[in-house]
């Protein structure tokens, strides 16, 4: 029976939303919002504005787990009906009318908000941030979970007076500043789906560009971070500008800005104006080489027009966002980097998607359930396959068309095809049939493209992988794509004086291939011509490199530990600081080394476990912990909080770790004896895994 009650209540909530969404138009919605950090609660109120198209009975709202304190409608208060997961008024709303609806409520919202950093007393370490894509900004404001209503917003902000909030749109008025709090006010000029709603607040100072036609853009940073503004926000303008150009439709928003913060679920967020990033993208130049944000950024910006300016009618359609923001990201770095770069990116891809589909793990593009590498990769394939096919210049007006078209609006795949069929006066009903519809992977076409557009890629086809062609290879003026190609072809046919030689490359890549590559010095006869290339190596401009090459020299030559320690005692490496990381662990391994320090050293290692530090760090250093030394009481406490982190990385990687510590009995007797320090879910947690 109560099965039957609950499928009538969640089909007269579906049938309700579905009915009020086309019939009601909500046009306005002013956000305030204070943060209650403290209690990781949102105090809020929201007034929308909203016409009828049709005659209703009642309106819904998505609104997760709130508590309303009041409510209007047209200034007259009003009873609501909460589920828990929707609000709902009853009445007869007639054609034609107009209604304002004002909500004042409180929410303590389990994801979608996240507060970091108020609990650890370090300074300046505290940030606010949102990730509402789907459907869960009802999590933190009564809303729209369908991506269909699109309303114009405005949001205020209060928060404490030594941090800067961050939102959609632009900063109206100067902040209204108290005796403890300042309050931020952003507005939106056009409309947009409420997932897309996100602010940051945190410690940032910001570096303001301009592009070409005139867009403000806002780039923001930790101010202890301003030597890393260039390198990490590197070709903003430039990628902005080729996207306009190629696009051929205008920015379609007033402003557009970056944020970086702590622990984000993903590399990036197209929120709109307003892209949310990991700070693992935060770096120097030296880091630029090994990784860097330019993909992330080119990508996020591209959303602004497909999946914010045009918007999927739901996630079967999910192509029109995802495939298209990678493949206008690719076309940015072909713009940057170079038609090899380019071409041998959707080679990689190719080889990716290749295996998917002769493994039997392909999948259409219309599959709402697809893994990224359908909607990314393979989505961007069938843009690459389409331009081809109908030409630039077909390709260009169908898009531009599809997005004056239905700039902010809802679409599917048959608007898409529509329009580029109209454009290009031809039937697309076979590149349906094989791109979009089907799970398998074009390869013979992809592999014929390719040779076609690009000379190295068709010579890699035309050349056997032979070991005899290896060191001509290397000096030739070839793309580093090309070589590494042929090195994954042949590495297991290579002796260790073949990666002696490539040690020697001009090519970072080479060269990191080669390090990994090459034998244990017991069983390396050219243990000695070895040794000046890879000390060469450890003053690399590559922090991989640098890694690997201590780790390497650590291990082949034993005599000479602390020297290359001493050599490397000042280098951190990535956002991960995978250097230091090393570099203290080898230190603390090293019998003659700095004894003194020994037990610094180790509490420094144990330190990156705790709740300071991002994720990316702090699981480097458990894993180095784990492997090479032991955790300490206090690494074991972080790894606990670690088993309840919103990071799904993190956590998974947390409790696989948890699990085998817990097969050992010493660690779990330590385990059991720090529960008394732990509180609420982290107790929760250790509670449910003792008693297994």
């Amino acid at each position: 029976m109560m099965k039957h009650l609950l499928l009538i209540f969640l089909f007269s909530s579906f049938f309700g939303l579905a009915q009020h969404q086309n019939k009601l138009d909500f046009i306005r919605g002013e956000v305030s919002i204070e943060p209650i950090a403290s209690k990781k609660m949102i105090k809020g109120g929201v007034t929308y504005w909203f016409k009828v198209k049709q005659d209703v009975d009642s309106l819904f709202l998505d609104a997760k787990n709130m508590y309303f304190e009041e409510s209007y409608l047209n200034d007259k208060s009003i009873v609501l009906n909460n589920t828990g997961r929707t609000i709902s008024i009853k009445k007869a709303f007639k054609k034609g009318e107009e209604y304002k609806l004002e909500l004042y409520y409180t929410a303590s919202p389990k994801q979608t908000v996240y507060f970091l950093g108020w609990d650890d007393n370090i300074d300046n370490n505290e940030q606010i941030w949102t990730q509402g894509q789907g459907k869960y900004t009802s999590h933190w404001l009564p809303s729209f979970d369908a991506m269909e209503e699109k309303i114009e917003f405005s949001l205020l902000i209060k928060t404490p007076k030594d941090v800067r909030a961050i939102a959609n749109g632009t900063m109206v008025i100067d902040p209204y500043v108290e005796d403890d709090s300042i309050t931020w006010h952003f507005n939106m000029q056009k409309p947009m789906s409420s997932y897309l709603l996100a602010f940051a607040i945190g410690n940032y100072n910001k570096q303001e560009l301009i592009s070409k036609s005139g867009i403000p853009i806002e780039n923001y940073y930790y101010p202890e971070d301003s030597l890393k503004v260039e390198p990490t926000y590197r070709y903003t303008k430039e990628i902005f500008d080729f996207l306009e150009d190629e696009i051929g439709v205008p920015y379609p928003w007033q402003n557009y800005k970056q944020i970086p913060v702590r622990d984000f679920l993903y590399a990036g967020m197209e929120n709109t104006t307003a892209t949310i990033f990991s700070d693992g993208y935060v770096i120097d130049s030296t880091a630029f080489i090994d990784k860097n944000y330019v993909n992330v950024n080119a990508h996020e910006l591209a959303h602004q027009w497909f999946g914010n300016l045009v918007t999927e009618k739901d996630g079967n359609h999910h192509w029109l966002h995802e495939g298209f923001a990678t493949y206008y990201a690719y076309l940015a770095e072909k713009h940057l980097f170079g038609d090899d770069h380019f071409y041998w990116k959707l080679f990689n891809t190719a080889k990716k998607l290749q295996k998917l589909s002769e493994d039997g793990k392909g999948q259409a593009l219309t599959d709402s359930k697809a893994t990224s590498a359908t909607f990314y990769e393979k989505g961007a394939w069938a843009l690459v396959m389409l331009k081809d096919k109908i030409g630039d210049r077909a390709f260009k007006k169908g898009i531009k068309t599809y997005l004056k078209k239905y700039q902010f609006q809802n679409v599917t795949i048959d608007n898409f095809i529509e329009e580029m069929e109209a454009a290009a006066k031809v039937s697309l009903a076979d590149f349906e049939a094989k791109w979009l519809k089907s799970a398998d992977f074009s390869s013979e076409d992809v592999k014929m493209y390719l040779r076609s557009k690009n000379t190295s890629i068709n010579k890699f086809y035309s050349l056997d992988s032979k070991v005899i062609i290896f060191e001509a290879m290397l000096v030739e003026d070839e793309p580093t794509a090309y070589k590494m190609a042929f090195l994954e072809k042949s590495e297991k046919d290579l002796k260790d004086s073949y990666w002696i030689i490539a040690l020697q490359s001009p090519d970072r890549k080479i060269r990191q291939k080669a390090i990994q590559m090459l034998g244990e010095v017991s069983e390396n006869e050219n243990v000695n011509a070895m040794k000046p290339l890879l000390e060469k190596l450890l003053l690399d401009e590559s922090y991989v490199t640098i890694e690997n090459t201590l780790f390497k020299l650590w291990i082949t030559y034993p005599q000479e530990k602390a020297k290359y320690l001493e050599q490397t005692k000042d280098v951190i490496g990535l956002p991960n600081k995978n250097v230091r990381l090393l570099w203290l662990t080898l230190a603390i391994l090293t019998n003659d080394y700095n004894g003194r320090n020994t037990q610094n050293y180790f509490k420094e290692l144990s330190d990156y476990t705790s709740k300071k530090y991002g994720w990316e760090v702090r699981m480097g250093a458990f894993q180095y912990l784990n492997q090479a030394i032991g955790l300490n009481d206090d690494s074991l406490k972080s790894l606990v909080s670690a088993c309840t982190h919103h990071s799904w990385q993190f956590k998974k990687f947390a409790r696989n770790l948890m699990n085998d510590l817990l097969k050992d009995e010493e660690y779990k007797q330590r385990l059991i004896a720090i529960k008394k320090e732990l509180k609420d879910e982290e107790l929760r947690y250790m509670n449910t895994k003792l008693q297994e």
